[in-house]
């Protein structure tokens, strides 16, 4: 047995709010005349809707619908092209991986050849020491660019927090 606290309900309750119960505009509209909007608003000859006699509360009514159903539909929009954007960033980034991967090999072999290369003149050990010192140097002209770039970062989105401040302006009336 469920209590009113438990989350249950009995079988065949509804549950939430129930959809709004369809209505037939198209029975109230005139046959012949064209169409706009979620209502069937009956257009003039030049394409405008015929609104007399409609309360401005039902034309309202109508704006919000339309605007709600078109944010909706741009929100919806967004969300898919952004998934298909972010498959792709995806793949790229993957694609990238596997180029640093092969170049992290092509330098660990090259390395192996350049340090075989020098044992030849001066020893193994000392071709070995070479290439080490050689990759630190490199190592360490790299983090010196890399904290170089690093201190240059600005952390604060500057134009975001421009443009943000000028919203609430916009919205006063002059």
């Amino acid at each position: 047995m469920s209590t009113p606290y438990s989350g249950a309900t009995p079988a065949g309750t509804p549950q939430g709010y129930a959809e709004p119960a369809p209505q037939n505009y198209a029975a109230e509209h005139p046959p012949g005349q064209p169409v706009s909007g979620n209502i069937a608003t009956p257009t003039t000859a030049e394409g405008r809707p015929a609104v007399e006699g409609t309360s401005v509360g039902d034309l309202i009514g109508e704006v919000t619908r339309d605007l709600s159903t078109l944010m909706r539909q741009e929100l919806e929009l967004a969300k898919v092209e952004m998934k298909s954007e972010a498959k792709k960033a995806g793949q790229g980034a993957g694609m990238f991986g596997a180029a640093g991967f092969a170049g992290y090999m092509v330098l660990l072999f090259l390395s192996i050849a350049l340090w075989w290369a020098l044992a030849h003149l001066v020893g193994h050990s000392w071709s070995a020491l070479i290439v080490a010192i050689l990759w630190g140097v490199i190592g360490a002209v790299a983090f010196v660019m890399g904290r170089k770039k690093f201190r240059e970062v600005n952390p604060k989105p500057e134009r975001t927090v421009d443009t943000l401040q000028q919203v609430p302006g916009a919205l006063k009336p002059n």
